[in-house]
């Protein structure tokens, strides 16, 4: 039987349960000054709010010395301090149990939806490309992430709108934003049919505008879903056109008519309608309004509407160095992009634009650049240790947590940890470059590369003058350091399979050079 592989969750799991019942008392270090002496800290005001004097009994500190089960990592000791109760791990022992099984460290660890289906609603790819505002371009990102972190978990997704503009269908691609495309618009026959006879009752004698088809109160269906739900109290009355029936229409149909195989887990499981699906709508803080309004008018006129329906409300956007205020997605991109060719030329020399071998390289970068300035802020942090402790032994949790959707909370919103994975990627990367930048791989000697470039090259020199040695530049690792450097090349694998997750979390291909 395969090893469990070990959790950050799983092992302060056990060391909570240790303790005796109670509230949480455990939390993991991050901080690398901290992690030279310890993984996991019990404060010391957290130990007298369960101690009456604030000291462990020694029985129990023998029981989390020892402490074992499924997914926890092995102890090596644990000693009261100043700080409060210090634990550290056998490393050289989670180094072997995580380095030898990487694969497992870049999956989820637990499905968070399991048999769960999710449509999710862009109402933002309605609109043209050259339209398309940067708060509406934030709204499709998210869209996107959620949509791939779903189905990391074997979510089954169904997106919606399928983009009919051929030129939003260009922009997604230059994007690597994978959206369903269709020709024609659903049909809203059957729909428009049941909107007439309640809107009969709405019509007050006066005319209306073109494509109007009448007024509907949504008053009552607002006191209805009660004020904890956070509907807008101003909701009132809705005009209904044949566009909202259109888009209705696709909502409806989208819900119904599932692909065969979208999810192999619910072949030959019965169909329970819209009961086991939740809708979540991603818009802007601008479209908020309109959405709602859709939504109730979707539990007006439909009898089997979809009972959960979140809104996934993504807030303004505020580009750094933009040259206005009022530019559009493509606009936007191109900016980019041109600071991208404009960055690497200054690296690499000459118009690397006209290049036909940077051009992939180029967008993937641009690409990158609006991703995580539309999802992330940059944190700062440094360490090997820190390295795998911090990055690689929790991804899987992250994994589950970016897909995490809290149906069952009150309300109409919902929130989506969607900016979690852009700020994981960047402490990552973080931490690899300090860790790559003083640990080196291959065997040259740290003492070697700190020597100036003039002592170098007479080291080099005199080495030279022996036919039968070679630079120390360029020497082999010695003997005695093969497993070191072997250990650090699976660690390099493991960083990689992390990244290049991730990375695919977004979207994002990896690049072999930038």
């Amino acid at each position: 039987m395969a090893t469990r592989r070990l959790g950050v969750g799983e092992t302060l799991g056990a060391l909570n349960a240790a303790l005796g019942p109670g509230s949480t008392v455990w939390i993991k270090e991050t901080r690398a000054r901290h992690l030279r002496s310890r993984d996991f800290l019990a404060p010391h005001r957290a130990l007298q709010a369960r101690f009456d004097d604030g000291q462990v009994p020694e029985h129990l500190l023998h029981v989390l010395a020892c402490l074992q089960g499924p997914g926890v990592a092995p102890v090596l000791r644990c000693a009261p301090t100043p700080a409060g109760l210090s634990l550290q791990l056998q490393r050289p022992a989670v180094f072997e149990r995580v380095l030898s099984a990487v694969a497992a460290y870049a999956t989820p660890a637990s499905p968070a939806l399991p048999g769960q289906r999710v449509l999710l609603h862009c109402p933002a790819l309605r609109s043209s490309a050259c339209a398309l505002r940067l708060s509406q371009l934030r709204t499709v990102l998210v869209a996107d992430h959620l949509a791939r972190a779903l189905r990391a978990h074997g979510v089954c997704v169904r997106l919606v709108p399928a983009v009919q503009d051929p030129h939003m269908l260009t922009f997604l691609q230059q994007l690597r934003v994978d959206w369903p495309a269709a020709p024609e618009r659903a049909s809203s026959h059957t729909l428009r049919s049941h909107a007439l006879e309640e809107l009969t009752s709405a019509h007050d004698g006066r005319t209306l505008s073109p494509g109007i088809l009448g007024r509907l109160c949504l008053k009552e269906l607002v006191e209805e879903q009660g004020r904890t739900a956070g509907y807008d109290p101003n909701l009132n009355n809705c005009l209904v056109t044949e566009d909202l029936l259109s888009v209705l229409a696709e909502l409806q149909e989208a819900l119904w008519h599932w692909p065969e195989d979208s999810h192999p887990g619910l072949a030959g499981a019965p169909d329970t309608g819209t009961d086991s699906c939740l809708v979540v709508h991603v818009v802007s803080c601008e479209e908020e309004f309109q959405q709602q309004k859709l939504d109730l008018l979707w539990r007006k006129l439909v009898d089997k509407a979809p009972l959960r329906q979140k809104h996934l409300i993504c807030g303004p956007v505020k580009v750094t160095g933009a040259p206005g205020p009022l530019m559009t997605a493509p606009e936007y991109y191109t900016f980019r992009h041109a600071q991208v060719c404009k960055a690497s030329a200054l690296k690499h020399g000459g118009d690397l634009a006209q290049d036909p071998g940077w051009t992939e390289i180029f967008g993937v970068l641009s690409v990158a650049t609006i991703k995580f300035e539309m999802l992330s802020t940059a944190p700062q942090s440094q360490g090997e240790w820190l390295l795998l402790f911090n990055n690689i032994l929790p991804f899987p949790d992250l994994l589950s947590q970016t897909a995490m959707l809290d149906c069952t909370a009150p309300g109409l919103h919902i929130t989506a940890h969607t900016e979690m994975m852009c700020k994981f990627l960047v402490q990552l990367s973080m931490d690899f470059s300090s860790y790559y930048n003083r640990v080196h791989i291959l065997g040259v000697s740290t003492q070697h590369n700190r020597l100036g470039r003039a002592e170098r090259y007479r080291v080099k020199t005199k080495e030279a003058e022996d036919e039968t040695s070679r630079p120390l530049l360029f020497q082999e690792p010695r003997p005695h350091r093969f497993g070191q450097m072997f250990v650090r090349l699976q660690l390099l694998k493991a960083v990689r399979e992390v990244l290049h997750t991730g990375l695919a979390m977004l979207g994002i291909p990896p690049l072999s050079h930038i």
